[in-house]
C-alpha cells in the first residue's frame, strides 16, 4: 500500500518540544555542528557553506540512507497510515533543516509525495 504523502519537518529542541512524528531523528550529539564555526552560525541550511559542511559530516549520508529505508518499510506495510518524519537538531537551523531538505529530495525522487516543514530554520540564532 502506497503513502500518500510523507511529511518530513525539521525543528530545533532548543525552541520548542519536538513535533509528533513516526520517526524522530536526533541529530544534536552525534554530528558536527555548524554553529560553532563563528563563519556559519548566523548562516542556515538555505546557504551552500552549511549545506556543506552538514552533508560532509561523517555518517550523516548514511543517516539519509536509512531514514529513507525506514519510511520504504512504512510504505510497505499493510495499512494506510500518515508517515512523519521529523528531524532535529539544537536550533533547526543547520543540522536538521540540511537533513530534512535531503531526505526530502531522496524520497520524492522515487515518486513519493512529500511535503517538507522547518518549523524554526528562518528563527534567531540561538545563543549558547
Amino acid at each position: 500500500m502506497a503513502l500518500t504523502c510523507i511529511d518530513v519537518v525539521s525543528f530545533g529542541y532548543l525552541h520548542d518540544a519536538p513535533p509528533e512524528a513516526t520517526i524522530t531523528l536526533d541529530l544534536r550529539r552525534h554530528f558536527r555542528d555548524p554553529h560553532v564555526d563563528p563563519a556559519l552560525r548566523h548562516q542556515s541550511a538555505h546557504d551552500l557553506p552549511v549545506r556543506r559542511a552538514v552533508l560532509s559530516t561523517p555518517g550523516i549520508r548514511e543517516l539519509i540512507t536509512a531514514a529513507a529505508l525506514l519510511a520504504d518499510s512504512y510504505d510497505a506495510g499493510p495499512t494506510e497510515a500518515p508517515l512523519t518524519i521529523a528531524v532535529g537538531c539544537a536550533g533547526g537551523r543547520h543540522r536538521a533543516a540540511t537533513v530534512a531538505m535531503t531526505l526530502a529530495t531522496r524520497l520524492s525522487k522515487t515518486g513519493t509525495r512529500v511535503r517538507l516543514t522547518h518549523r524554526d530554520l528562518d528563527k534567531p540564532v540561538i545563543t549558547r
